[in-house]
């Protein structure tokens, strides 16, 4: 039996690539440090790579009280065994009482194994976290049946509780450059049994055209009203002439119009740009819950009453296929300038 007071402080696993800190953990900080308030605990970052002084940098001013720096060549690029190996290695020495992970294609490989390992619960691709009141455990809500629910789920039983959250749920807190925590270095060589892949080639020209949504700071979003795949054209223009990444509704993706990795939404990617623009797109709750934290939401359509002009901040009621190519036309009228 888990003796539960063994187990305190809550981590958050802190994804880099080439040494920096990726967004989505500096994000997590931020729900990790009310919670590890309410806990009266550390919030603890926790890094692995060959060369973390970057992230280390970053874990301290965005909120981390403590760092914990696993560096070594065994570490410089992710792989699943070698990354789970040396979890498995820190949370029996520590013990953690929660551990926050963020729901990327590395979070999603990364954290089952590592509560497999541990003989553990997962909560996978979260969108709120909480202390259930009556029990102190963490409370992880998560969209269940399609996005037609919400789910929240408590792991009573067994320590620690882990949870993936997705990208874009969270703002990262205000930075406070200059900070300064203290930073325990750790140094785990993984055993070569426990590697069963090799990295053959890195393609970055590829990996450079995947959609990053929960990244962009301007997001231009299609929904059912763009008729079909040809109407994201003057979506597409519009998003070029800004630099913006192009999103969808999950009707377009449902009827083959744009490829799932546009969509936004419950069952898609969480996001929160400074600005998002939807055009054609009713607002079902479903997708409002994917995007509803933007700081600036401007909707187009044609229907007045549709549900999207709720949550906008600008509404134009129009035919986006007469408003996109105005919006375009003055956007690069402006930047020509």
């Amino acid at each position: 039996m888990t003796n539960f007071a063994d187990y305190k402080n809550l981590w958050v696993f802190l994804e880099t690539a080439e040494g920096k800190a990726k967004s989505v953990g500096l994000e997590l900080l931020n729900p990790g440090r009310r919670i590890a308030d309410q806990l009266g605990c550390k919030l603890v970052a926790v890094l692995f790579g060959a060369d973390n002084a970057e992230a280390e940098k970053a874990a301290a001013e965005y909120g981390a009280d403590e760092i914990i720096s696993v560096e070594g060549p065994d570490y410089a690029v992710y792989f699943t065994d070698a990354y789970a190996y040396g979890m498995h290695v820190l949370v029996e020495k520590y013990k953690p009482e929660i551990i926050f992970v963020g729901a990327t294609n590395v979070g999603r490989d990364f954290a089952p194994r590592v509560s497999c390992r541990l003989k553990t619960g997962l909560t996978a691709d979260c969108t709120s976290l909480d202390i259930d009141a009556e029990t102190g455990n963490m409370a992880w809500t998560r969209p269940a049946f399609g996005g037609n629910l919400m789910a929240t789920i408590l792991c009573p039983d067994t320590r620690p509780q882990i949870g993936t959250v997705r990208p874009g749920v969270f703002k990262k807190a205000p930075p406070q450059p200059g900070r300064t925590v203290p930073i325990i270095k750790e140094s785990i060589p993984v055993p070569q049994e426990e590697i069963k892949v090799e990295l053959v080639e890195s393609v970055k020209e590829i990996a450079n055209e995947l959609v990053k949504l929960e990244d962009a700071e301007i997001i231009v979003s299609g929904g059912r009203g763009v008729g079909g795949p040809e109407g994201f054209a003057p979506v597409r223009e519009l998003a070029n002439a800004l630099g913006a990444a192009v999103g969808s509704s999950r009707a377009a993706v449902d009827a083959g119009w744009i490829p799932h990795a546009h969509q936004v939404g419950q069952t898609g990617k969480t996001v929160g740009p400074k600005v998002y623009i939807a055009c054609g797109i009713s607002g079902a709750i479903q997708h409002l819950a994917g995007m509803s934290g933007s700081d600036c939401i401007i909707a187009i359509n044609k229907d007045p009453e549709a549900p999207i002009f709720k949550v906008a901040d600008y509404g134009i009621v129009g035919d986006l296929f007469k408003v996109l190519p105005a919006m375009t036309k003055e956007v690069l009228r402006q930047k020509s300038e």
